[in-house]
């Protein structure tokens, strides 16, 4: 195996092995490198200890208890310092916490650090001097054949942290992958696990399914396996839901085949959470509407807009995210009839929305059009609504937008 290791990552294990120790590259990078994908993150594990590594290179930091030591390439032609963690070769104890073992002890041997890992594709070791992977639980294999398989005994692999129950769905998503049966009834049987993480580790995996390729099947997987209720529950309460003649699904597919559309188009976080929550409250608002011989939602965008703000608030999602999206979903029933419409009320809702998000309410608006099934995003009206907001951006909507003042006027 002859895969391209940047040169500061490369720098890192032959240091370590000119020092006499081993050295690999570990877990995900190796996984990406058979995929032939770029690796975000390069891990290097050794045999030597923190304080062995710390006296083989100049600049280094430490500043944790389960032994990863920071280094520090100051030669680096990029930007900005590349910091390439290490981490010794582990044995860890007992997981009382389901997420930091009680003990860890520092091995000579890379078969103990490998067999704690979570998934075989992780499991793997590369020597970058000797262009040699060790691979002790088939993870190649797993990789080859697109399977999630937990090292081992798969209920303790996600006693030992619980997160690694959505780190598989997330995996799954990203990585078009299936995961494999007995590591999914494991999940299935053991997501009360999901209980004793902490909302922002939760937080930063539901956003990396949100942000993947592929968020749509990420929540179906979580549906599938029992997950929704510890992150978003109210979600649970659309499926099933009927809607009017406009669409195709029920309220719960609406709003994944909305999310995914925002996917598809590379939209932004923010609104790949407003499409995900954008119809949110249809089901309590929901009315047999007689007269229309359907059935209605008035108001769903108002209580919605609450029941997000719910919703990002408890997953500790930053304001301005809460802020912004809350925002979207109060105002994405826009009235967009263009026959009737006039430039006035165009002007009210820029104001409404902010001018900075106003283009954001637009695709939006995209976003759930695709997820009702309709086969055209861009209609006629929606055109001609993005013209007159063009329009009104030309003008002043604002007192403060006015190029003369009440004291210009009277001098």
């Amino acid at each position: 195996m002859n895969f391209p290791i940047p040169k500061e990552v490369s720098y890192v294990t032959k240091q370590l092995e000119n020092a006499g120790f081993e050295a690999f590259v570990v877990g995900g990078c190796v996984r990406d490198l058979i995929l032939n994908k770029a690796p975000k993150d390069w891990d290097v594990t050794t045999n030597a200890t923190p304080e062995q590594i710390i006296a083989t290179f100049p600049k280094t930091f430490y500043e944790n208890t389960f032994g990863t030591v920071g280094v520090v390439n100051e030669e680096t032609t990029e930007p900005t310092l590349v910091v390439i963690e290490v981490t010794p070769y582990r044995i860890e104890g007992e997981y009382s916490d389901n997420r930091h073992p009680d003990t860890v002890i520092f091995s000579q041997k890379i078969e103990d650090d490998l067999k704690r890992r979570d998934f075989t594709m992780n499991s793997l070791a590369y020597s970058v001097s000797k262009r040699k992977i060790i691979d002790l639980f088939d993870g190649e294999r797993d990789i080859k054949e697109k399977v999630i398989r937990t090292v081992g005994d798969s209920v303790s692999r996600f006693k030992e942290d619980g997160l690694r129950i959505l780190r598989a769905v997330r995996f799954s998503a990203e990585l078009g992958f299936e995961i494999e049966a007995g590591t999914e009834k494991a999940i299935f049987e053991n997501s009360e696990l999901l209980k004793n993480i902490s909302l922002e580790r939760i937080r930063d995996e539901f956003t990396k399914m949100i942000m993947s390729a592929r968020p749509m099947d990420s929540l179906i997987a979580m549906k599938k396996l029992g997950l929704l209720s510890y992150i978003i529950p109210e979600l649970e309460n659309t499926i099933g839901v009927e809607q009017n003649r406009a669409h195709s699904y029920d309220v719960w597919e609406h709003l994944l085949r909305s999310l995914q559309g925002a996917a598809d188009k590379n939209y932004p976080l923010d609104l790949r959470l407003a499409a995900l929550l954008h119809d949110i409250s249809k089901p309590e608002s929901r009315r047999w509407g007689t007269e229309q011989n359907t059935w209605t939602f008035y108001g769903h965008e108002v209580l919605g807009a609450r029941v997000a703000k719910k919703i990002l608030t408890n997953l500790k999602y930053p304001t301005k995210i809460i802020e912004k999206v809350t925002k979207m979903i109060r105002w994405h029933m826009f009235f967009s009839d263009t026959e009737q419409i006039t430039l006035s009320a165009v002007r009210r809702m820029i104001v409404n929305v902010g001018r900075e998000n106003i283009w954001d309410l637009m695709n939006l608006r995209i976003c759930d059009r695709i997820g009702t099934g309709r086969p055209k995003e861009d209609p006629y009206r929606l055109r001609k609504y993005h013209a007159m907001i063009e329009e009104a951006l030309r003008d002043p909507i604002s007192v403060g937008m006015l190029k003369i003042d009440g004291k210009k006027i009277m001098d």
